[in-house]
Formats: C-alpha cells, sequence, structure tokens
C-alpha cells in the first residue's frame, strides 16, 4: 500500500513531538512554513493536522498555529500505538502498562467467551501440544488465543481494543517470552486453563486467567529490576 504524503507528514510530526522539538503548549510552525519544510501543498499539511488532532496529539485553532497538546491525557488507542511505533525496541515500562491492562481487560472477555462459546475455545488449544519453547513461538500463540478469545466473547469491543494492538503486540510478548520461567509460567497457565475448561469449570477457568495475568505483570517487574 502506497503511503499517502500527509501519512508521512504526519508520522515526522509525531516524531518531533515524541522527541520533545515541541512540547506540550507549544504552537506548530504556522501552516505555511510547514508546507514549505515539507515541500507540500497546504492542503496536505492541514490533511496531516487533522490526523494528529483527531489521535490527540494537537488543538487545531482558527486563524493560529495548532497547539501541541497532553498526548497521555488528550489521547487515544492510537496515541499509543504511534508511540510505540516510534520506537525500534519496545519500553519496558509500556510493557508494565499492557499487563496492568490485561488484569482488568483478559478476564472479562474469558469469562463471556467461556459462557457462551466453550467447545470452540477448547479447540483453541490445540496447538499447544505441539508448541515449540521459544519465545517467538510463544508470542504468536499467546497472540492468536487472545484474539480468537476476544472474537468469542458476544461484546465486540474487547477484539477492537486488541486490533489496536495488533502490529506491536508480537514485539512486546516476544520480549517478554525471552525469558525461559516466563513461558513455563505460561504453558501451566496453558494446562490448567484448559484442564478447567475441559471440565466446565468456568469459575475456575477465570479465576486462573485473572492470576496468570497478576503473575505475569509480576515477573516482568523482577525481570526489570534485574531479578531472575
Amino acid at each position: 500500500m502506497i503511503e499517502r504524503s500527509s501519512e508521512k507528514i504526519t508520522k515526522q510530526l509525531i516524531r518531533s513531538i515524541l522527541e520533545k522539538e515541541w512540547r506540550t503548549n507549544d504552537p506548530l510552525p504556522p501552516e505555511r512554513e510547514l508546507a514549505t519544510h515539507y515541500q507540500v501543498g497546504r492542503p496536505t499539511i492541514r490533511e496531516a493536522l487533522q490526523r494528529l488532532e483527531r489521535d490527540g496529539w494537537v488543538t487545531i485553532r482558527k486563524g493560529a498555529p495548532a497547539l501541541v497538546n497532553d498526548y497521555w491525557k488528550r489521547g487515544n488507542l492510537m496515541t499509543i500505538v504511534n508511540i510505540l511505533q516510534h520506537h525500534d525496541d519496545i519500553p519496558d515500562e509500556f510493557i508494565v502498562y499492557m499487563l496492568e491492562l490485561r488484569i482488568t481487560l483478559t478476564p472479562a472477555y474469558v469469562r463471556d467467551a467461556l459462557l457462551h462459546h466453550r467447545l470452540q475455545m477448547i479447540s483453541l488449544f490445540i496447538p499447544l501440544q505441539e508448541l515449540p519453547d521459544d519465545p517467538k513461538s510463544y508470542a504468536e500463540f499467546d497472540w492468536k488465543l487472545q484474539k480468537n478469545v476476544a472474537e468469542l466473547s458476544p461484546n465486540p469491543v474487547f477484539l477492537l481494543i486488541l486490533n489496536s494492538f495488533e502490529n506491536i503486540y508480537g514485539k512486546m510478548a516476544e520480549k517478554y517470552f525471552l525469558e525461559p520461567s516466563h513461558r513455563k509460567a505460561s504453558k501451566k497457565y496453558y494446562d490448567q486453563f484448559l484442564e478447567a475448561t475441559l471440565k466446565g469449570d468456568l469459575h475456575r477457568a477465570e479465576t486462573l486467567t485473572k492470576q496468570m495475568m497478576v503473575t505475569s505483570l509480576e515477573l516482568w517487574k523482577i525481570k526489570m529490576n534485574g531479578g531472575v
């Protein structure tokens, strides 16, 4: 897919904001200056600014240059994706943020999926029997599992949220699963979850999920602090 000029400029402006060339409440250069700098027409600049405003990066002002926002307070899910795409390596603290989010999010769509599609849930674990013990394999399995479970929930918002992170989830998961003890803990969870689901013990399956989400966060924090 060919990237539009406005998309390229949007990314470059986001990079400048993240690198603090412009800080919160700073005005961006006027449209005319931006058009000259990027060698495009003003309509292209205007379209890029509209994209930035949509995702909380700036506030467009009539008759004045756009103002840089505090994107942590004014942004949305796409803002997080934009931030992560700016990094070649996913920052450790972002993995903490995602693991904290999963503590609340994952048990909810697991519960919904189990209540409505228990047999289909069981089928998702078939690849587990031949899962290679390496970070990439675990990351791919975990992503497919999370996405497919969310899709089985009657609430479509869960899947929409996960889809927002599709391009970066793998990077975060591979970094997490580099640690053998993390893979071991997840494998134990997968086995116990499947056993509970086969027995029809949906409460235990949901409880195991919540416990595993908490454990994952604890393991990662230990790793960040230099532990094993």
